[in-house]
């Protein structure tokens, strides 16, 4: 009996040394899409300031399959040591809601470290079309039902969600054109083959400054300092409406306390910094500072209220 005793105290003692001695080897950071894109960036800013601020290597493991999903899959399955994470976005809790066989509990399978940062998305048309408000969208698409078209980057896709909370908020009914990504969406908008878009900041913002499209609002409830010039969803009518888009961090369910608390500050820390918030403004979104446990909570309701707007608007994967 002592001798187990002293067995089950070492092995308590060691786990306890391994989570006040946290870290002490190299941390992985999970991205489940392929370099250049909003999740890879962040990743890529945030590791290099965790490498400094922890004094161990941070290194960003691209895993672009499955729109995301193999990254998780792999984060769940990972030891829950802290020493490996993903960074992600708003489709986490898009694809969780329409999707029926992932390998994982979108909810139960992760610990919650870190959100990053919140951005608007931006109601875009093409100069092709009549639209020069988004009152003007509406009264169209309420007399003509069906006949505008709205591209996504594919079903079940945050685009998609924030075009059916906008019909659902504005009582309108449009058409879907899902897209193998934005990158073609955005091309057939430019030449009018479809009449709108909803998509993140760092995909249209350019082609709005430039002239090509057109913005009638961001999908905040108020103006974002991203692009100030443009209508939040209040002032343009339509508050129901807002969706933000948000990036953070995940590490496997049962990572422990001290490990989360610790990564939470020191990205907190990073998060808050002056070059950190002009870096995140150029990417076209804003730093947001929360607890771990704050950040589950978001998860949770974000997954509610998804599921019922995918329910509402009949939203399935494909």
């Amino acid at each position: 009996m002592r001798v187990i005793t002293g067995f089950v105290l070492c092995a308590t003692l060691a786990t306890v040394h391994a989570q006040t001695d946290f870290p002490n080897k190299p941390i992985t950071l999970l991205v489940g899409s392929a370099p250049g894109g909003s999740n890879d960036i962040f990743a890529r800013a945030i590791g290099k300031q965790l490498q400094e601020t922890l004094g161990v290597s941070v290194v960003v493991d691209n895993k672009p399959a499955a729109g995301g999903i193999l990254a998780n899959v792999l984060l769940a399955k990972a030891p829950a040591d802290g020493y490996t994470l993903v960074v992600l976005s708003s489709t986490f809790t898009t694809g969780a809601a329409v999707r029926k066989n992932l390998q994982y509990d979108a909810i139960k399978s992760f610990t919650p470290i870190a959100m990053l940062a919140k951005g608007p998305m931006l109601i875009t048309v093409g100069n092709n079309t009549p639209f020069k408000t988004i009152e003007d969208l509406v009264s169209f698409a309420k007399a003509n039902p069906g006949k505008l078209n709205y591209g996504t980057s594919g079903v079940g896709s945050i685009n998609q969600f924030a075009s059916e909370l906008l019909s659902e908020a504005a009582n309108i009914k449009m058409t879907h054109v899902p897209y193998k990504g934005m990158g073609p969406a955005v091309t057939d908008l430019l030449s009018g083959q479809i009449d709108m878009i909803i998509a993140s900041a760092p995909s249209l913002l350019s082609q709005v400054k430039n002239d090509k499209i057109r913005a009638l609002a961001v999908t905040t409830v108020d103006r974002s300092e991203v692009a100030p010039e443009i209508r939040g969803l209040k002032e343009a009518g339509f508050p129901k409406a807002a969706v933000d888009l948000w990036w953070g961090v995940l590490a496997p369910a049962g990572t422990p306390k001290p490990v989360v608390e610790k990564l939470n500050k020191s990205i907190n820390q990073i998060i808050t910094s002056e070059a950190m918030k002009s870096f995140f403004v150029k990417e076209g979104a804003s730093p947001v500072a929360m607890t771990a446990e704050a950040f589950g909570n978001h998860l949770v309701n974000e997954l509610d209220r998804w599921k019922a707007i995918a329910l509402n608007a009949n939203i399935q994967a494909d």
